[in-house]
């Protein structure tokens, strides 16, 4: 107990700050979910949520835990894919996926109770700290890929400028003067 003008005050508590005490990584979590939005890449013709046996490796490799349901992950893939693309509306999909609410050290914290809750944890973390906004999808067709808009002002477009955006720009560069001539 600390006196100040006579008057008992209690000394503030030093706690480490919430997220080192939890140990939170977004960009653990940014890394997460781009690379379950990427399990089907365009530009290659792969699909790693075509069979269980897939799903199952990929989670496998990134030390997930039990991957199941390989179709329920494959459908919310494609809907958070679509959440995040500039091109449409999201599908009309509501689903329910278990995870936990687990104490660590006196602080709530949500954890998945399978793979593909993790995921979802790891996704629902970045839409609660405005991180979800930045994911986005490349817009070249033969491309689609997720990447995270790491700019100042949000107004990444491509995935990658020295492919993408220049493939792009290229393109609309000579049908702007083929079409002059």
């Amino acid at each position: 107990m600390v006196f100040v003008n006579s008057r008992a005050v209690a000394p503030e508590a030093v706690r480490p700050p919430t997220l080192e005490a939890v140990e939170l990584d977004f960009d653990h979590d940014i890394e997460l979910v781009l690379a379950f939005l990427n399990t089907y890449d365009v530009d290659e013709g792969v699909e790693r949520l075509d069979d269980l046996d897939q799903w199952q490796q990929w989670c496998a490799d990134r030390g997930l835990g039990v991957a199941s349901d390989v179709e329920s992950a494959r459908e919310i893939r494609d809907s958070m894919r679509s959440a995040v693309s500039c091109d449409g509306l999201p599908p009309e999909l509501t689903t329910a996926w278990p995870v936990q609410v687990r104490l660590q050290q006196g602080i709530p914290v949500l954890t998945g109770t399978d793979a593909l809750g993790t995921v979802l944890v790891a996704a629902a973390r970045l839409a609660h700290t405005g991180h979800w906004d930045r994911i986005k999808i490349c817009p070249a067709e033969d491309c689609l890929w997720a990447f995270y808009d790491r700019s100042r002002n949000r107004s990444r477009t491509w995935c990658s400028m020295r492919v993408c955006g220049n493939r792009e720009k290229a393109r609309s560069w000579r049908e702007r003067h083929t079409t002059s001539a």
